[in-house]
């Protein structure tokens, strides 16, 4: 019988690729890394036919390891580094430049500009978004402006934009189906999250052509089928989700006020609010956690640029560990009372601050300072970061009562310990970490029939450990307080 699920999880690292079955069990992995490209102080960029290239090679290693062949999935989901922006053409599919990264900063001055001129608040009112560099409009903007023809190009029906899901989506059905869906599209800060469609007058805004954009769809649909040369058989493509809200659902966190934060290459927490799109108080953002039978289901989300990006400075950077596990004994060895301070903001500060200006320093450096001491800053920078994004969150939707985690940091209980001590209550991680590749599959599965229905996944969901908070309070909150203050001393943009 067809029972297994395909994820495609393109991430900004690496891509991968996950075989499921349909108890939610993984059963075969290809990943593979590909080059990051930073051209100028703060620019992020990806080739993309290393996505493309990674991301076929990874399809194939999944059913390799898993030991099926392509006829015997049922349907195929995409989950992917979200905001990421590729422009290409209608005709050959050939990219006409780099993709321009989530990270990327180099349009700082025209969101400012934008904001100068009065126009955040009604794009945060219909987008639920702010106006920064981490999103993409102002992306798309910067490459019609600069590549050669390209505007031009767009108006004339020519160009095809899209974040990765789509672009692979293109690739994967050799160009018959150009679409995204509601949470990807949520995050270009082109799209109304409560008319569910592309917005004229944020198109008008940001000088983008509506012939360039995707189709918009549910997080569980019909995406067409896999075009037989990729994997030797037409897999249906049933589910896609931007990697962050592909996450909440590999957690099951399908019921308003459950909570999830994933730990990769950044840091996303995001609580399910349900029908209601709650505006933040505390510049968070109000996004599409998914939408399923037209119904939108919306969450507040907690963006932080730099998590694991601080690890692998620490090894390819400075070269101080070999691998990401060695952070977990270091850690060990200096405890939580840790005088130095690591503020990770190698591409600007993201939620609550929102200062792409900032960049990171080490403070409270001495004589005495070794390199486990700032290994275990850079870990328990993410904890200090989350508890920032967990004090936002408690102001606009009331009180959390515990946390489920994911992602590859998740590993350091060292780090998930420090981290339920910090934000003073349970840390839950999961039986399966691979939530995010979890979720796309699941949506495929649902749309497919291998998934019965939405509660079926909170049966499939199964916690490994919890970590209980067990650190008194006024260490809790002089740790905390040191890190507000390195903080400050790290941002242009004051509050």
């Amino acid at each position: 019988m067809n029972t297994y699920l395909l994820a495609i999880d393109q991430g900004t690292t690496s891509s991968r690729a996950i075989v499921f079955n349909q108890r939610g069990e993984v059963c075969g992995v290809g990943q593979q890394p590909f080059p990051q490209h930073f051209p100028e102080d703060g620019w992020v960029e990806h080739d993309p036919e290393d996505i493309w290239s990674t991301t076929v090679a990874t399809l194939r290693q999944s059913l390799e390891d898993a030991g099926i062949d392509a006829k015997q999935v049922a349907g195929a989901g995409i989950t992917n580094q979200r905001e990421t922006v590729v422009v290409w053409e209608r005709s050959s599919g050939r990219a006409i430049y780099n993709a321009i990264v989530w990270q990327d900063r180099r349009t700082a001055r025209l969101c400012q500009q934008l904001k100068e001129a009065g126009h955040e608040a009604d794009v945060t009112r219909r987008t639920g978004l702010l106006l920064d560099p981490y999103f993409s409009a102002t992306k798309i903007a910067w490459l019609l402006d600069h590549v050669e023809g390209a505007r031009e190009r767009a108006e004339r029906g020519e160009l095809c934009v899209g974040t990765v899901d789509t672009f692979l989506l293109w690739r994967l059905t050799r160009g018959r189906v150009h679409a995204t869906d509601a949470s990807n599209a949520s995050r270009t800060l082109l799209f109304n999250i409560h008319t569910q469609q592309w917005d004229d007058a944020l198109l008008d805004l940001f000088r983008v052509p509506r012939a360039l954009l995707p189709d918009v769809r549910d997080s569980a649909a019909d995406y067409g089928s896999l075009d037989p040369e990729v994997l030797g058989h037409a897999i249906p493509v049933g589910g896609i989700a931007g990697d962050q809200q592909a996450a909440l659902v590999g957690q099951a966190g399908l019921k308003p006020g459950q909570i999830k934060s994933t730990y990769g290459t950044g840091c996303f927490m995001i609580l399910n609010t349900g029908e209601d799109a709650v505006t933040s108080r505390s510049r968070l953002l109000t996004t599409v956690a998914y939408r399923l039978g037209g119904q939108a289901t919306y969450a507040l989300e907690g963006s932080i640029f730099n998590a694991g990006t601080a690890v692998q400075w620490l090894r390819d950077g400075l070269g101080i560990i070999r691998e990401a596990a060695d952070t977990q004994a270091a850690a060990e060895r200096i405890g939580p009372n840790n005088p130095v301070y690591m503020v990770p903001a190698f591409t600007g500060l993201g939620a609550p601050y929102w200062d792409a200006e900032a960049r990171g320093a080490l403070i409270g450096l001495t004589r005495d300072t070794s390199a486990d001491h700032i290994i275990t800053a850079a870990v328990q920078a993410v904890a200090y970061q989350t508890r920032d994004l967990v004090e936002a969150m408690r102001q606009d939707a009331g009180d959390i009562a515990r946390m489920r985690v994911d992602g590859g940091m998740v590993v350091n209980s060292w780090a998930m310990q420090f981290l339920a001590d910090m934000i003073g209550m349970p840390v839950d991680r999961p039986q399966v970490t691979e939530t995010t590749a979890l979720g796309a599959a699941m949506l495929a599965g649902l749309q497919v029939g291998v998934i019965p229905d939405v509660e079926a996944l909170h049966r499939i969901w199964q916690c490994e450990h919890t970590f209980e908070s067990m650190m008194p309070e006024m260490q809790r909150q002089s740790l905390y307080d040191g890190w507000q203050a390195a903080v400050q001393r790290v941002r242009c943009q004051k509050a």
